[in-house]
């Protein structure tokens, strides 16, 4: 399976209790689309969060994402890693 790492933006001043609730609620929704969401990043300062999965597509992220009510507004494929 392909990993992916996904952005959302606009999440200025999220809370760990907060990161940790949008990433359960990402766990409880994975395997029905054959996702694993592995790590969770966040810059309360900028608003920024980022997602590192493992999943069949990137749209199957997004699918996730949306039923989680955290759309993704980017989703890159991480070709290569080490």
């Amino acid at each position: 399976m392909a990993q992916f790492m996904d952005v959302h933006h606009g999440m200025t001043g999220i809370t760990p209790d907060q990161l940790a609730e949008a990433h359960d609620a990402d766990l409880s929704l994975e395997k029905e689309e054959d996702v694993h969401f592995q790590h969770a990043w966040a810059d309360p300062a900028s608003g920024e969060v980022y997602c590192l999965s493992e999943a069949p597509s990137a749209e199957a992220v997004q699918r996730v994402h949306e039923r989680a009510g955290h759309r993704a507004d980017e989703i890159h494929e991480v070709p290569l890693s080490i």
